[in-house]
């Protein structure tokens, strides 16, 4: 089948590449030409396990295809995906949709015979119906449908989720859309997916419901840890205890500074704001998203409590930067208010990250990078561990120790064992557990 995904983002590459490898024809659009020039040159714009090798693969097969024009990718195509950005929008917080509805203009303008467009963006309840009356009044002659497919990919396993997904939402009304959809993730029957085919609204409302169950779920175990901390329990044998119960499953239930990331901040917000001009306001929604909020500045005076009260003068070695491993994503990431309200307090900060230090550099100032743990370390007073990359996960504490001015560990994501770091000479602080002392 032939595919035009306009956009070539996260979400439009991972989606064009994997569509390609499935098989199908696919031309990713992008305005951009120097990130179309750089595709084609195979360098891939962002960083995603696996991704660089599947975009080139399928470019070689000829399978897979970049531009930066929309016409003749749109005339060509069976299909065509809608993955642009939608941001928070300035002033109140809803999302953005200046990019969806550009893009559906375009494609009106192009559609060659029945074509069905497909929005895989994470747009509010409606926007489906906005997109076919964009199309319908720019092209009144066009034969078209418009179909919700909403993305579910993490960031750093985004391939594994694509080709092996716990579902996949289709918000259909037309039956030659459900039979095109039907024909695109044919591949994946043998995987056993599991399609969910429901109207255009429905499929809307299940992306910002599942996405803000998630972040609720997070924060949820977020406050347990504070409690945990008060009386003296374990969080992470809280968590184990309720996780082992399947009416609730363990995920998303591993205490930490917060959640960040390009989905669930920006998707909560735009579930509460759909609430509210709705009348059906999303109160637990809205409480999480303070929690995290609060959560984020907090960890800050975390850190400023290990070291007996006081960060002024202190150096302060920052581990993980990215919002969580394997990307080298700094939207929303829960370093950047820990880094500035550490600077705030007169702290001086040295951090490191395996692939996210040139973003970094990009939100936050007066940071010392290092080129690894062992250099952010040199003459710290505390280190703290961010992000939880696996590289960060058996470090030498021994030499960490020798190398530090105070043997200060600060572990937000709890990746070690209390008694394995007390036994190296450090104080240990974590989240929702006692703090153990040298």
């Amino acid at each position: 089948m032939r595919i035009a995904m306009i956009g070539a983002g996260y979400v439009g590459l991972v989606s064009g590449a994997c569509l390609a490898d499935f098989g199908h024809r696919v031309t990713c659009v992008d305005k951009e030409e120097k990130k179309i020039a750089a595709l084609r040159g195979g360098k891939i714009p962002l960083y995603e396990p696996g991704l660089e090798a599947l975009v080139a693969a399928n470019m070689r097969a000829g399978r897979l295809d970049f531009a930066t024009e929309i016409a003749a990718a749109v005339a060509d195509a069976e299909a065509v995906f809608i993955a642009v950005g939608t941001p928070s929008r300035r002033g109140d917080g809803h999302a953005d949709l200046t990019f969806v509805h550009a893009a559906a203009r375009e494609v009106a303008a192009a559609l060659r015979g029945f074509t069905v467009v497909i929005t895989k963006s994470t747009v509010p309840v409606g926007t489906g119906d906005a997109v076919a009356r964009i199309i319908g009044e720019a092209n009144p002659g066009a034969e078209f449908a418009v179909v919700s497919n909403p993305e579910f990919l993490r960031e750093g396993a985004a391939i594994r989720d694509f080709k092996h997904p716990d579902r996949i939402v289709v918000g259909a009304d037309d039956a030659r859309a459900r039979a095109v959809m039907a024909d695109i993730y044919r591949p994946l029957y043998l995987n056993q997916a599991p399609i969910l085919f429901t109207d255009r609204r429905t499929a809307e409302l299940i992306k910002y419901a599942a996405n803000a169950f998630l972040a609720t779920k997070i924060t949820f175990i977020n406050e347990i840890a504070d409690l945990a901390e008060k009386v003296g329990a374990d969080v992470q044998e809280v968590a184990r205890g309720i996780g082992l119960d399947n009416r609730i499953g363990g995920k998303f239930l591993h205490a930490g500074p917060g959640y960040g990331g390009s989905c669930f901040p920006k998707d909560t917000l735009a579930l509460i704001k759909t609430g509210q001009d709705h009348d059906a306001p999303q109160r637990i929604v809205e409480a999480t998203a303070a929690v995290n909020d609060q959560r984020k500045r907090a960890m800050a005076r975390k850190v400023a409590t290990a070291l007996g009260g006081e960060a002024r003068g202190k150096t302060i070695a920052v581990l993980g930067l990215t919002f969580k491993p394997n990307t080298d994503d700094m939207r929303e990431a829960p370093s950047i208010p820990l880094i500035v309200a550490l600077q705030d307090m007169g702290a001086q900060v040295r951090a490191c990250d395996p692939v996210g230090v040139e973003q970094a550099k990009r939100v936050l100032e007066n940071v010392t990078y290092c080129a690894d743990p062992y250099a952010a370390a040199q003459d710290a007073d505390a280190l703290v561990i961010v992000t939880e990359w696996e590289e960060y996960r058996a470090l030498d504490l021994v030499r960490l120790r020798a190398t530090m001015r105070q043997a200060i560990m600060v572990d937000l994501r709890n990746v070690y064992r209390p008694d394995d770091v007390a036994q190296a000479g450090f104080a240990y602080c974590s989240v929702g557990r006692p703090m153990r002392k040298r």
